[in-house]
């Protein structure tokens, strides 16, 4: 099992992969995905979506891991992938596991969306996202304590 410090040594050969995959996966979620209902469109302005309209939201059995190897355990080793796990965002694209659409958890998610849209990009966000996560752990990291803080039950 890869330690932080060997992830944050990892990081940079990993960062196209992660950015290659996180494309595929926003891209799936786009095609595939539910536009937000008026509520949610309204619960992303709060939270700070500039366009709520390219927003999809797709619901799944769980939570994709990366097929890459490198990507899971990387994954694994930051909390990124754990049983608690049941929403992740990926630029516009969400994926919400069954049975755990909440308002909060969706907030949550579109701070992210909102995080993604100030970056400019994917492959702007995940560097500065994952650095953080492999610095702090999942739970301390700046961007996810940011998303935590604007979570909301509110709609």
């Amino acid at each position: 099992m890869m330690t932080n410090n060997e992830l944050l040594a990892a990081l940079p050969a990993l960062l196209p992969k992660a950015i290659g995959w996180a494309e595929a996966m926003e891209k799936d979620i786009l095609a595939r995905g539910q536009p937000l209902t008026a509520r949610m469109v309204t619960v992303a302005r709060i939270v700070g979506v500039g366009r709520p309209e390219d927003v999809r939201i797709l619901e799944v059995d769980r939570i994709p891991m990366p097929e890459n190897e490198e990507l899971r355990q990387a994954a694994m080793v930051t909390g990124l992938f754990n049983p608690d796990i049941t929403g992740m965002t990926f630029g516009h694209g969400i994926v919400i596991c069954k049975g755990h659409w909440t308002t909060r958890l969706v907030s949550h998610e579109l701070r992210h969306v909102h995080q993604y849209e100030a970056a400019g990009s994917v492959a702007a966000f995940l560097p500065v996202y994952l650095h953080q996560v492999a610095v702090h752990g999942y739970h301390d990291a700046p961007l996810e304590r940011d998303a935590r803080g604007h979570e909301t039950t509110v709609s």
